[in-house]
């Protein structure tokens, strides 16, 4: 074991040297207790007959109360966790296989330099050796607690406790889970899978193909996968919400709110924005919509429980359900159209819009109409044989237009139950929350009883 006091003399002075790190697969952890003992455990390499050599390291360097902190290696997972004193510790384990070659060389072949920058403290970790050999790594790494935390590794996974201030993660290929963050934050990995519990400030994550699971955040949100889930609780600013071809689950919204998946549903509990939501061959659900909405499927079906704005919908290969509120937040046109799909629509007696609704091949599909709503339906034949029906009218002396178009499908038109549609929200809304918060448990970042953020 290495005493810590030389480091601790230079460590505001230049280079650190110390077994740390060479070619091959490294990990990197800030934990203390024995949570950090687990997490070496897990680090460790796969036990096998060949021998194996270990070293260990311990450090301190100094900081000042506030500073930014940044940390950048070659290659390694990294955990981190914080403490109140103005300083970074770190324990560091090596263990490699005793029968490759110079074996000894890539214990000793490491360097760590720190340096104070116009950013704050910069902990820099690279290898001499160019060695093919294995080495495993295990750093344990406390950060004082109001400091911002700038992290970045060539593959390996990054995950960081609770930290006050603005945080940046970015690995090449790793996953990254951090806790309560109490600044803005910026996630980017290569391909792993990114969580947070919550974030105080804005949030930009993006990942080359895992999946996203966040529980709050305060500002805005800009999320991206190639390839993989978005799961978020609530987003309290304007959200930008893009993945490859997975799904999107969002609880609540506050702002103005763009979803957009090449293939997988998107659900969204309450938006209170603008919503603009498109997939390229899933379902839509929104539970309530209180701000203007775009939504667009090419294969699935559109699902609104409690429509408050207007709302334009479309999908090529599903049915739309939608119930409207009376008096609607805000007047304006309503449109819903389908390719291939029937259209129902479950309005209040005292509704007061304008209805225009079209069946195109009205030769085997209908428009039904409840008998509470005075509608005109009408035939048109054409000279080749296809019949369109239209239904039309004035509900309650008139108001916002409500277009309805469907190719191959029915169109009805049903009476709202005022409390059945309340019934519905409440089962629609639970249903979100429950399926949200067993994700978000499952990825680490929700606790049943406990503090899951703002």
């Amino acid at each position: 074991m290495q005493s810590p006091e030389p480091i601790r003399s230079l460590a505001r002075a230049g280079k650190i040297r110390g077994p740390l790190l060479a070619a091959g697969l490294v990990s990197v952890v800030a934990l203390a207790g024995a949570a950090s003992a687990h997490r070496r455990v897990a680090s460790s390499p796969a036990r096998d007959s060949s021998p194996h050599l270990t070293s260990d390291l311990t450090g301190s360097v100094a900081t000042r109360p506030g500073e930014h902190i940044r940390l950048s290696t070659e290659l390694g997972s990294i955990v981190v966790h914080t403490h109140d004193a103005d300083k970074v510790d770190y324990h560091v384990h090596l263990e490699t296989d005793a029968s490759q070659k110079d074996a000894q060389k890539l214990l000793k072949s490491f360097t760590i330099s720190s340096r104070d920058t116009p950013d704050g403290l910069l902990l820099k970790a690279e290898s001499s050796a160019r060695s093919s050999g294995r080495l495993w790594v295990t750093l344990e790494l406390d950060i004082p607690k109001d400091a911002g935390l700038d992290v970045s590794t060539g593959g390996g996974n990054i995950d960081a406790g609770e930290i006050d201030g603005r945080v940046s993660l970015s690995t090449a290929g790793g996953n990254i889970t951090a806790g309560n963050i109490g600044g803005p934050a910026h996630l980017e990995t290569g391909g792993g899978n990114i969580s947070a519990k919550s974030v105080a400030g804005e949030l930009t994550a993006d990942t080359g193909g895992g999946h996203i699971t966040i529980g709050t955040v305060q500002g805005n949100a800009t999320l991206h996968t190639s390839g993989g889930h978005i799961r978020v609780n609530s987003i309290q600013g304007s959200a930008h919400l893009d993945t490859g071809g997975g799904n999107i689950t969002l609880e609540h919204s506050g702002g103005e709110l763009t979803a957009e998946t090449g293939g997988g549903e998107i659900e969204v509990g309450e938006a209170a924005g603008l919503v603009r939501a498109r997939t390229g061959g899933g379902g839509i659900r929104v539970v309530r919509v209180i701000g203007p909405t775009n939504l667009e499927t090419s294969g699935g079906s559109i699902y609104l429980t409690q429509v408050d704005s207007p709302v334009k919908a479309s999908t090529s290969a599903g049915g739309i359900t939608a119930w409207f509120v009376s008096p609607p937040k805000s007047a304006g046109t309503c449109d819903l159209q389908s390719s291939a799909g029937d259209i129902v629509v479950h309005m209040p007696r005292d509704l007061a819009v304008t209805i225009d609704a079209e069946v195109a091949l009205g030769n085997e599909h209908r428009v039904i109409v409840d008998p509470a709503f005075p509608l005109r339906v009408s035939y048109d034949d054409s000279s080749n044989g296809a019949r369109t029906v239209r239904a039309e009218g004035s509900l309650n002396g008139g108001g916002p237009l409500v277009r309805l178009r469907t190719v191959d499908g029915n169109i009805r038109f049903e009476l709202s139950d005022v409390s059945k549609q309340l019934e519905i929200y409440k089962q629609q809304m639970a249903q979100l929350q429950q399926q949200l918060q067993l994700q978000l448990q499952k990825a680490g970042v929700w606790q049943p009883g406990g503090n899951n953020g703002p």
